[in-house]
């Protein structure tokens, strides 16, 4: 019992950290008021996906506001035309098919590793981006990767 609470509580840590620590790096903060404004941000020049190859992805700049804190950071989504697209019977995952490992996704503020819907792909951990030649977005079911249908790509440039 004790185990697995401290199993648990490792778990919520190295997740947290795993969610924290790209959006410290790719993200910037703003102050509420501009973040409430809406005002333009030059963001461009920080898009930590800029060297990437895409493909039924696209780069997105957006604020998350945990606590009254807004930051903005960046994270690739599915294109329109991807997400738009058909899908039943299985889940979105992200997965390095040179290492088969996994990501996550990021929904709100909380790291979650499938999704079942297309406006959910949100992926935001740059790191495993950048350790990975190529990261794919996957439909299926995440025990049989090589099975699951590739619906976007981000390949990094060298």
């Amino acid at each position: 019992m004790i185990r697995r609470t401290a199993l648990r509580a490792l778990t919520t840590v190295a997740v947290a950290s795993a969610v924290t620590l790209p959006l410290i790096e790719g993200a910037r903060a703003v102050a509420p008021a501009t973040a409430a404004t809406g005002a333009a941000i030059k963001a461009d020049d920080d898009n930590p996906f800029r060297w990437m190859e895409l493909d039924g992805l696209r780069a997105d700049f957006q604020f998350m506001c945990p606590a009254g804190h807004c930051v903005g950071f960046w994270s690739l989504v599915l294109t329109d035309d991807v997400a738009q697209q058909r899908f039943e019977g299985g889940k979105f995952f992200v997965y390095a098919p040179a290492t088969g490992e996994f990501s996550f996704f990021l929904g709100t503020d909380i790291a979650v590793r499938t999704v079942g819907n297309a406006r959910q792909v949100r992926l935001a951990d740059t790191e495993f981006m950048r350790s990975h030649p190529r990261v794919e977005v996957r439909y299926g079911a995440p025990d049989q990767p090589g099975r699951a249908r590739v619906v976007a790509s981000a390949t990094t440039l060298m």
